[in-house]
């Protein structure tokens, strides 16, 4: 079948995959490349903030694994955006399997201090449990129902044989230890209870060498140094596509269009679709005409999107430690492991255990970013800011004992009420398995079809095999559909566009 020498490229979502893509085609030599995005704003899920002085993250926070093997750390490296220790040799050899040697303060609901050393070993045994789920992968079968499952009934089994020999008291503060770290995991999956995630799946993330970083002037600076490379026309913004109009019939001739809320039709070669796994579960039926095959489908619905929000806190002075990088909050009444609450209307407040401390400097104040997924992160979202305010401020008084420290201001996410991505990211639900990642790359018309091959395609960080719910991953999938798109009208081997050695290709 014939195809255009210089086909019209069109991408739904000016996140970081649908930006990658579109470098990527540009780079090639692709002419006719276009993104309409919904919104009034590049970036999708990378937004940065301010409180006061402070640049906060109101979407994604951390480079993962900072190393030579992720390609957002070398787009960042290049494009000068992060500070020297994190582009130190040291920090890129560290591998900690994103679990950060951060210097902790522990808190309890009886407003006290409590010693790190004394709760280090409810800190070692969580981490063990979280290690000890790698002999599950690729198991049809573990004999637990989730994660969750394994977890609470293996801390509960090993405190009973470890701690005999410590009091009672101690036993089951460590056990409510436990459900603090078991609560900061949701927010790490994006998920409601760690029992919503598959125990199998759970392992199909891999994770990268690196100490995580941040980016000292703002994840945005990303988005702003990739799009100053693409054409400035490459982009119409508030433009809401509707339906994506596409044939799997031969008979049903093969013009692909894309519908937008205002009526247009835009005429197309393929489609880039680099919507969020939420939005995509919310609107398939309407997204796309005819509907996705039966098989893309079920793996859309059997992926799992959850929201994992933040809240800023400010304040004039600290109350932690001055080397503090995190605090946890430890509820004296969750020995049985928990990572939900019975009432989220009357104690939402509880699902936030942690809280992550900025790096302060001259010109900044003291912030705080508490963390807090599932159903009471969505419920949180609803309130009004003051209240949510006066939950923290009590929270606060309740840990440290100190009811004279009031937070100055306070700034929120809100993902699950955008209606462009209905929460956060994407893991590992149970029943789900690397077939539905398989199925959820593949592109439109399946394989078999008699009708024009990738007239649609699938980027975004579900999409992507084991650097799903990450911006890297998100990255990696838009450069997969160019390289699609690339060697489908190419003779050169597409192996040469994959090399994810050779990163610096969205400058050439």
């Amino acid at each position: 079948m014939a195809v255009s020498a210089d086909p019209k490229v069109v991408i739904v979502g000016c996140g970081v995959s649908g930006v990658a893509a579109a470098h990527r085609l540009v780079n090639a030599g692709f002419h006719h490349v276009r993104i309409l995005e919904a919104t009034d704003r590049s970036g999708g899920r990378i937004k940065t903030g301010r409180l006061g002085n402070n640049i906060t993250e109101i979407g994604a926070s951390y480079i993962h694994g900072p190393s030579e093997e992720n390609p957002l750390f070398c787009l960042a490296r290049d494009y000068g955006l992060l500070d020297p220790e994190a582009l130190s040799p040291e920090n890129q050899a560290m591998d900690v399997d994103e679990r950060l040697p951060w210097v902790p303060n522990w808190f309890s609901s009886s407003g006290q201090r409590l010693s790190a050393g004394h709760m280090s070993p409810a800190l070692e045994m969580f981490n063990e449990l979280l290690d000890d789920t790698l002999q599950f992968a690729n198991q049809e079968e573990t004999g637990w129902a989730s994660v969750g499952h394994f977890m609470r009934s293996e801390a509960r089994h090993r405190a009973a044989e470890r701690w005999k020999d410590k009091d009672k008291t101690t036993r089951e503060l460590l056990l409510c230890a436990v459900s603090t770290m078991l609560k900061a995991e949701c927010c790490a999956s994006a998920t409601h209870t760690m029992d919503e995630i598959d125990l199998a799946g759970f392992n199909m993330y891999k994770s990268l060498a690196g100490l995580d970083c941040t980016f000292p002037g703002g994840y945005e600076g990303l988005i702003k140094s990739l799009m100053s490379k693409l054409p400035t026309d490459l982009v119409t913004y508030n433009r809401p596509v509707c339906c994506v109009h596409w044939s799997n019939t031969e008979s049903r001739g093969n013009a692909l269009t894309v519908e937008c809320d205002d009526g247009e039709r835009i005429a197309a070669d393929h489609v880039i679709v680099t919507v969020p796994l939420g939005y995509l579960k919310k609107h398939h039926s309407t997204l796309f005409c005819p509907p996705l095959p039966a098989h893309k489908l079920l793996s859309v619905q059997k992926l799992g999107f959850g929201t994992c929000n933040k809240i800023y806190v400010e304040f004039e002075s600290p109350w932690w430690d001055a080397d503090c990088e995190v605090i946890y909050l430890l509820w004296k009444d969750e020995e049985e492991v928990v990572d939900q609450v019975s009432d989220i209307r009357k104690s939402w407040i509880r699902k936030m255990s942690t809280f992550t401390v900025l790096k302060p400097s001259e010109r900044c104040s003291h912030v705080i970013c508490g963390w807090i997924a599932g159903h009471e992160s969505e419920y949180m979202e609803t309130l009004p800011e003051q209240e949510i305010r006066h939950c923290i401020t009590e929270l606060i008084h309740t840990f440290t004992g100190n009811s004279t420290i009031t937070p100055r201001r306070i700034l929120r996410s809100q993902w699950f009420q955008d209606p462009w991505t209905c929460g956060s990211y994407s893991h590992p639900a149970v029943g789900c398995s690397a077939q539905d990642l398989e199925n959820m790359m593949e592109p439109l018309p399946t394989k078999g079809s008699q009708s024009q091959p990738l007239q649609v395609l699938f980027a975004g960080e579900a999409t992507h095999p084991c650097f799903y719910s990450t911006v890297h991953g998100a990255v990696l999938t838009g450069w997969r559909e160019a390289d699609r798109l690339i060697s489908h009208y190419s003779s050169v081997s597409p192996c040469s566009h994959l090399d994810q050695k050779n990163m610096n290709s969205l400058d050439a």
